[in-house]
């Protein structure tokens, strides 16, 4: 279902991928009443286009960059951020003083879901690979697991929220470590997963989704980056002709946080 709402049934919607992106504004249309030729700017675009030179978007997902911050950083905010920020925020109800245990903690959406827990004021549990042990925790993770030593779902600590951010362990797996009325949240959206977190008879819940930027999101994440609570972490940089590169080491799986496209 979100290869046809996000990307298309048979072929893409758009041959130019890409949603995120930072920039400044070169030109604005009559009706445009937030900017000005000149703005630093970032956002999203969810008519894709962001791997180019110029971009053509709306205002609605737009928004000033703060000056503190670099282009770079702000480009990679929007997609994983609001996915982070829904997951933990709209779907996975995290209080402060809440636990909450995110596995696929070094990748794009767990860096920042990570950062955006421990902002929540919540103790942070992340899961990840040998390699990112030291990563997560500079980003603010209270515990790491590493789960090719360790089984995460056998431990005696109960959590009061499961983010899964790769989709590697099932509901099933994950609901003995799940406290009384705890939620198990996946980025892994499909149909069967819906239906299944809604006939459950089970005080503890599953959500699967898919992230729908809104400007309020972009704000807090903004505000979050601004006062430096959140700080992307970028593995590779590549130029706009190395995009299938970039795609390539994508697909490999082992991204640590996220990667970038300068000009």
């Amino acid at each position: 279902m979100a290869r046809i709402v996000l990307g298309g049934l048979r072929k893409p919607k758009t041959k130019i991928l890409g949603y995120d992106f930072a920039g400044q504004v070169d030109e604005i249309g009559k009706e445009v009443s937030e900017f000005r030729p000149g703005d630093e700017v970032f956002g999203t675009n969810k008519g894709a286009g962001g791997f180019a030179e110029y971009l053509c978007t709306t205002q609605d997902l737009l928004l000033i960059k703060p000056p503190n911050v670099s282009f770079e950083d702000a480009a990679t905010v929007p997609a994983v951020g609001v996915t982070a920020l829904q997951g933990l925020q709209k779907h996975g109800k995290l209080q402060s003083g809440q636990n909450v245990l995110i596995n696929g903690a070094s990748g794009g959406v767990g860096t920042f879901a990570v950062q955006i827990a421990k902002s929540l004021g919540a103790t942070v549990t992340g899961v990840c690979s040998t390699t990112n042990l030291n990563m997560v925790r500079s980003i603010g993770a209270d515990e790491v697991i590493d789960y090719t030593k360790e089984d995460f779902t056998l431990k005696e600590e109960k959590f009061d929220l499961i983010f899964d951010t790769v989709a590697k362990r099932s509901f099933s797996d994950c609901k003995p470590i799940l406290k009384s009325n705890g939620r198990y949240v996946t980025t892994a959206f499909s149909l069967g997963l819906v239906l299944k977190g809604k006939l459950g008879r089970s005080d503890k819940k599953m959500i699967s989704y898919v992230a729908n930027p809104t400007k309020s999101d972009l704000i807090f994440l903004k505000d979050l980056l601004d006062a430096g609570k959140i700080k992307p972490v970028i593995d590779r940089r590549y130029t706009l002709e190395q995009v299938p590169d970039a795609i390539r080491y994508l697909e490999e799986g082992h991204v640590k946080g996220k990667l970038v496209i300068n000009l």
